[in-house]
């Protein structure tokens, strides 16, 4: 038996025995030989194949830690073996030990381009082969130790991007409950219109991104009613002209609190707060824009917000029933509101638009795998939306 090669501090030796090794030689003979050379050493995980044909099944199935490989075998050899197996050795990076009697300098050079990581000449030497192992294994085992390092880091920095995100969103869903809570002290107006803005936006068949962003900036569009005093945002009649005035001021005031952010959420906030009491004929306030002028999601929710004022009580008003108030907004079609949002309005379900709404702040489910295709990317892409 050859001389075993002292403990390698990094992995234990019950590490390296364990190692599942593939051996592909179309003589059985040679793999026979090979097997129990290896099995002598201690490693018992061995699978011998002399049928190159299923050498990717048998990767495909339980992907090695390493393959010896011989080069001239009947169709596939060992060079069109490698070129099937690429795949895997370059997305699990297992190497590849060529065993071959061709000492060529062209063969070593070919295989080597062809992805084997060693090339050992035949009548093979048992010490060096063993070495020749020892030392592709450790690299191995190393790279799966890094790889193991690198998902836990992204999976450290994936959590705490959605806990960011969370807390941002959570930050914002709250501050548009405190602007709606002097008037509605269920605070779920304002989640209403964002459920609703969201709805109409994906029935317009806007962007994926446009109507998320939409659904977390439509519940700031009255955050502004902070700088209206009581006496007139709670005043159960009919507001006097000045009174109106000082209401109206409201979309200004939402407008400067969320104003300079380079948060795409906040600056949509900001466009929705200034325009949605804008009119399709041009006379809202507060800027009297008209038609295409008005931005499209403060169009979108000045008709989520007319719905849900109708439907709802109000100081000043009895809630009307939901089919009066849809009746309303189509009626109001070119003159209050853009005719092609009202169009996408009607074609949702009315009585949803009035349940509880969830919170929107779980944008991906705690339990969900990080490394899961694509759930990565939108975390960080939700987190985009509001950094």
């Amino acid at each position: 038996m050859a001389s075993r090669p002292a403990r390698d501090p990094m992995f234990d030796e019950a590490t390296f025995q364990k190692a599942r090794v593939l051996v592909v030689d179309d003589q059985a003979e040679t793999a026979t030989m090979l097997e129990r050379m290896l099995r002598s050493e201690g490693y018992t995980n061995i699978v011998t194949t002399s049928d190159s044909t299923q050498v990717v099944g048998l990767c495909a199935r339980t992907p090695p830690d390493l393959v010896l490989l011989d080069l001239h075998m009947p169709a596939p050899d060992g060079y069109e073996v490698m070129e099937m197996l690429k795949p895997w050795i370059e997305g699990r990076w297992f190497p590849i030990l060529v065993l071959s009697a061709d000492m060529t300098p062209d063969a070593r050079s070919r295989a080597l381009s062809a992805g084997a990581k060693d090339f050992l000449s035949k009548p093979i030497d048992n010490s060096e082969l063993m070495q020749r192992i020892r030392n592709l294994l450790e690299a191995r085992f190393m790279q799966l130790e890094l790889r193991g390092q690198s998902l836990t880091l992204e999976q450290q920095v994936d959590d705490r991007t959605r806990e960011l995100t969370e807390a941002r969103m959570e930050i914002l869903e709250r501050l548009a409950v405190a602007s709606e809570y002097r008037d509605d002290d269920t605070g779920e107006h304002s989640q209403r219109i964002g459920r609703t803005s969201a709805l109409i936006a994906e029935a317009l068949g806007l962007p994926d991104e446009t109507v998320t962003l939409i659904r977390f900036a439509a519940p700031l569009h009255d955050i502004g009613k902070i700088g209206v005093p009581d006496q007139i945002l709670l005043k159960p009649g009919k507001l006097t002209e000045s009174e109106f005035d000082v209401m109206k001021n409201h979309v200004n005031i939402g407008a400067f609190i969320l104003s300079r952010s380079q948060s795409p959420i906040l600056r949509m906030g900001e466009e929705i707060s200034r325009t949605h009491h804008e009119w399709w004929d041009g006379s809202g306030y507060a800027a009297g824009l008209a038609g295409n002028e008005i931005p499209l999601s403060g169009r979108i929710v000045a008709v989520a917000d007319v719905f849900d004022a109708l439907v709802q009580n109000r100081p000043y008003k009895a809630a009307w029933p939901i089919a009066q108030a849809v009746e309303e907004i189509s009626r109001l079609a070119g003159q209050h509101f853009d005719p092609r949002v009202v169009k996408a309005f009607e074609k949702l379900d009315h009585e949803l638009l009035l349940k509880p709404v969830e919170s929107p702040v779980q944008i991906l489910p705690r339990d969900a795998d990080p490394h899961a295709p694509g759930l990565a990317e939108n975390r960080l892409r939700y987190a985009s939306l509001i950094n």
